[in-house]
């Protein structure tokens, strides 16, 4: 009687550390996820920076002009397990509205004395994680 008492007080004190240990988990798994969309983003960030600029202002531009977008589907990284993480990228550009009309904008020499031809280039990545959908933007002004 005294060591089924002792065993089943024992197995109620295992599974009570078993559910605290993956309560402690659960915030790391969180923390993993957002560090992954995060270097997602840093990578559309400097690629929208590094691109030349004829070629983001071109029709063939990964960007298209605003209200056309481009989605791909993106591989964001793997968490432990081999579990991958994928998304769904959006991107698109706006143009400044004091660019001259040749631009896409409303500018006239008087306001654009310089031409500056100015873009607000967009990237949103959506993805889905345990039945929820997160979404992250990054937006990156590039003129010339």
């Amino acid at each position: 009687m005294e060591a089924s008492l002792s065993l089943t007080i024992l197995a109620l004190l295992g599974l009570v550390m078993l559910k605290l240990s993956l309560n402690i988990l659960q915030p790391r798994q969180w923390a993993l996820q957002q560090t992954l969309s995060d270097a997602y983003m840093s990578y559309e960030r400097a690629y929208a920076e590094r691109l030349p600029f004829q070629t983001l202002t071109s029709g063939t531009s990964p960007w298209p002009a605003y209200p056309t977008t481009t989605t791909t589907q993106v591989n964001l990284g793997s968490l432990p397990g081999g579990v991958a993480v994928t998304g769904t990228v959006l991107r698109t550009r706006l143009p400044d509205s004091n660019n001259l009309p040749i631009d896409s904008g409303t500018g006239t020499t008087a306001t654009n004395p310089a031409s500056m031809k100015t873009w607000k280039v967009q990237s949103v990545v959506t993805y889905k994680i345990g039945g929820r959908t997160y979404a992250k933007s990054r937006t990156v002004i590039r003129s010339q």
